[in-house]
């Protein structure tokens, strides 16, 4: 059975190039690191939540995704793999029936689009180490 796109409304940004510290976003242009969701997403600043690399991903990053109705979400750990997200932040997800996806941020990438095309997708993607 095909799935049925969804509207401009719903869809999420595609990424549409990434490179070492470069993101470009549908809508949304260039920048270093994404917050991207349902009908849109920003600039993703770790010093909003105080993120690091280590613990990572805190519960306070995926606000936005769950806000804006992500039924799955894809968290990149970084183009070396060194950005990693807290196990609360997991634990919210799950606890929410979120499915939710940890990939190295090129293959976050690939799979965020992938699920785009069909499904409502949130996404935190970092560009660097």
């Amino acid at each position: 059975m095909a799935t049925k796109p969804l509207d401009a409304a719903r869809r999420s940004p595609r990424v549409l190039g990434n490179s070492w510290g470069r993101m470009e976003v549908e809508t949304l242009g260039t920048g270093r690191d994404f917050i991207l969701y349902p009908g849109g997403g920003r600039r993703w600043d770790w010093n909003e939540t105080g993120t690091h690399h280590d613990p990572g991903i805190q519960p306070a990053d995926v606000t936005d995704l769950i806000e804006h109705g992500a039924a799955v979400v894809v968290l990149s750990r970084g183009m070396e793999c060194r950005l990693g997200t807290c196990p609360e932040t997991l634990d919210l997800l799950r606890g929410r029936n979120i499915e939710v996806h940890v990939e190295e941020t090129r293959k976050a990438v690939e799979l965020y689009n992938h699920l785009a095309a069909s499904r409502p997708v949130g996404g935190l993607f970092h560009s660097t180490c």
